[in-house]
């Protein structure tokens, strides 16, 4: 069997792994994605007409502020399923079975492409869940094209596929479940921080730099502007530039750690 067939073969198996991982342990999965359906219902509900009213100017307008926030709420559940990654990946470390592999005669890489795999796979089902829970409530996205539609899928695999790389380094890098679940905290936070639930401009001058120079800001206009039609400027590209670096810090990182010598 050539080396690519190999790699193949050992990553399905691994992926079939995580995936039954997943479904006998779904609470940890129910927890992360409760998270943004509960800020979506929250700010629409709660908070739509007040924060409408602040953006547009104008009078409130709940049904503009949903579609204003949608995009924001599908990256930050992108932001929340590495968590998970994270903490099975640091069971897999603190429980040995890492280790186990290790001995076997299996292609090295497979572990990982294995939990990575299947958890942008589990991303992308949580956002189009997250996505159904919107349009439910009145989400629409009519002037939006087959192309753009696609493209919008492949900018969420593409920052799914960033961030779990991260996380895996997490979970590498974690002594244990708890501290791999506070490291990936980070990129739950990011995306309340960012322009998902008002514009940038809208910001205290001091605190604006933070919400404009990070990677969820450019990702969630630019899911904005396809979805919505806005203008996304250079936002796509800075998007790009921010997955592609953090994609291959990730697999540099997890890679290395998966390589070291166990003490």
């Amino acid at each position: 069997m050539s080396s690519l067939s190999l790699a193949a073969r050992d990553s399905s198996t691994m992926l079939r792994r995580n995936l039954l991982h997943a479904r006998r342990y779904p609470s940890l999965t129910l927890n992360i994605l409760l998270t943004p359906i509960v800020l979506l219902l929250l700010f629409v509900y709660v908070f739509g007409d007040v924060m409408s009213a602040g953006i547009g100017g104008g009078g409130a307008d709940r049904s503009a502020y949903i579609a204003y926030l949608v995009p924001g709420i599908l990256l930050m559940t992108l932001g929340a399923t590495p968590a998970g990654t994270a903490i099975s990946v640091s069971m897999d470390m603190t429980e040995g079975i890492i280790a186990r592999f290790r001995t076997m005669a299996i292609h090295r890489g497979s572990v990982l492409i294995g939990h990575v795999v299947g958890s942008v796979l589990q991303a992308i089902l949580s956002v189009v869940l997250v996505g159904a829970v919107a349009v439910a409530i009145g989400f629409r996205s009519t002037d939006a094209t087959a192309l753009e539609w696609l493209a919008a899928l492949g900018l969420l695999a593409l920052v799914a596929t960033a961030f779990t790389w991260i996380a895996v380094g997490m979970g590498m890098a974690s002594p244990n479940a708890e501290a791999a679940s506070n490291n990936a905290l980070p990129l739950m936070i990011l995306p309340l921080i960012s322009s998902a639930f008002v514009p940038v401009d809208a910001m205290p001058g001091w605190f604006r730099p933070f919400a404009e120079y990070q990677p969820f800001t450019p990702a969630i206009e630019t899911l904005r502007g396809l979805l919505l039609g806005s203008e996304i400027g250079n936002s796509g590209w800075i998007t790009i530039v921010w997955c592609v670096g953090l994609a291959a810090l990730g697999y540099r990182w997890s890679t290395s750690l998966f390589s070291r010598d166990p003490k």
